[in-house]
């Protein structure tokens, strides 16, 4: 008598999903990897591609290739729209089908997180997030953009606007790419613009008095750090 292997359905190919499959690497199981990116993504080195320190490339990696020795997994490229728990199916639209229902014995799910904007979903269009090789493309050519504008602005009030960034939450993300974009401003803007007084101006916003796991410091020191890396005025506002 023949025992059916059971199948395992991971959504995701993030950090959790691949993790998963290849912790069942030698378990009596198949196992089956779904996400709707055919790459992973390295997200925490996301802010050097939108500051143009990495290409995309260089922090992302095809899904297929991190699991290519596994013979119990394949990975399906679509897009989860439900589960049906009660019958055991995975609902995907893979390429240009709709609709595809695949049964599964056991399912993980590790569809990550995504940014909030607390019921404000309008402010998406003015404040975007940074979840992916898209996000960071886009706020790289955004960024590139606008020392483009401040290059040809004759009004200071608008050029200094023009290189003001402001960054929501001062947690390592926050911090870091206030820290690349102003190192960016202080080598390689100052050495292909001609933007007089290249000023670049940043409001950080903590919700809390310290950093999460980042070691206690005043905000005179975490304000002193970022304006050692150069020529930037800076500005911190705390909320307790």
């Amino acid at each position: 008598m023949t025992t059916q292997v059971p199948l395992v359905v991971i959504v995701g190919g993030g950090f959790g999903g691949p993790a998963a499959a290849k912790g069942l690497k030698r378990s009596f199981v198949n196992v089956l990897l779904i996400d709707r990116s055919n790459h992973h993504v390295f997200q925490p080195l996301l802010y050097q591609v939108a500051t143009s320190v990495l290409a995309p490339g260089q922090i992302a990696s095809a899904i297929r290739g991190l699991l290519a020795e596994q013979k119990n997994t394949s990975v399906m490229l679509g897009n989860v729209t439900g589960v049906d728990a009660v019958s055991r199916q995975v609902i995907v639209d893979p390429n240009d089908k709709c609709g595809l229902k695949i049964s599964y014995d056991y399912l993980i799910l590790a569809t990550g997180a995504n940014h909030s904007y607390f019921g404000h979903d309008e402010f998406g269009a003015f404040a975007p997030g940074l979840k992916s090789l898209a996000d960071a493309e886009a706020l790289r050519n955004h960024i590139l953009e606008v020392f483009e504008k401040a290059e040809i602005e004759d009004d200071p009030e608008r050029r200094q606007a023009l290189l003001t960034f402001v960054m929501v939450g001062a947690g390592p993300t926050g911090v870091e790419i206030a820290s690349a974009i102003a190192v960016m401003a202080r080598t390689t803007m100052r050495r292909d613009f001609r933007i007089r007084r290249p000023l670049t101006s940043f409001l950080l916003m903590w919700e809390c008095a310290h950093l999460p796991h980042f070691p206690r410091r005043s905000p005179r020191q975490r304000r002193g750090g970022l304006q050692s890396l150069g020529s930037m005025s800076v500005w911190v506002s705390l909320r307790k």
